[in-house]
Formats: structure tokens, C-alpha cells, sequence
């Protein structure tokens, strides 16, 4: 199998690879990120790494019913919506 990937590549290598076409993002528990991630790195949690991910800017988390969506920043639905809302507003 060769050298395993660190944390971040591997949830980034799942948000790519698992996503339904027409879709950015994937849901921890429907698309099995959370039972793969269980098989891949053992006893580790996929919540306490994806939360930590997400804190350092690696990856965005959006709560969703049963789960949480995993995306890749610069894939995000509202990333910087504020800034464009603000703009259209004459205020930016």
C-alpha cells in the first residue's frame, strides 16, 4: 500500500473522490468518510481531526442533519458572500 497519507491528504483525497457530481462538499456519514477514515487510521477520531482541520483553515465544516459536510475552502457555499453582498450594497 506504500507510505500513508497524513490526516489533511486524506480528507482532502475524500472530499474530491467522494463527492456526487453537481456537488462540493460530502457528508461525513452518507458518502462513508467516517467509517473509512475508522478503517484507515484505526482508533483515531474522524470529528476530533476534521475539527482540527477546520481550525487551522484546512477544511470547512458545515453542520447538516446527521452529519457534517466536508469541503475544501475555496469550495464552501457563503465563502466571502458577506464581502459580495456588501459590495452590491455600495458598501465595499
Amino acid at each position: 500500500m506504500g507510505e500513508k497519507l497524513s490526516h489533511e491528504e486524506f480528507v482532502k483525497k475524500a472530499i474530491v473522490s467522494l463527492r456526487k457530481e453537481g456537488y462540493k462538499g460530502i457528508h461525513s456519514v452518507y458518502s462513508g468518510f467516517n467509517e473509512a477514515f475508522k478503517k484507515y487510521f484505526g482508533d483515531e477520531s474522524p470529528v476530533e481531526v476534521t475539527n482540527a482541520l477546520a481550525a487551522q483553515g484546512k477544511v470547512i465544516i458545515r453542520p447538516v442533519k446527521g452529519g457534517v459536510m466536508l469541503y475544501l475552502p475555496e469550495d464552501a457555499p457563503g465563502s466571502g458572500s458577506g464581502e459580495l453582498a456588501l459590495k452590491k450594497m455600495g458598501l465595499a
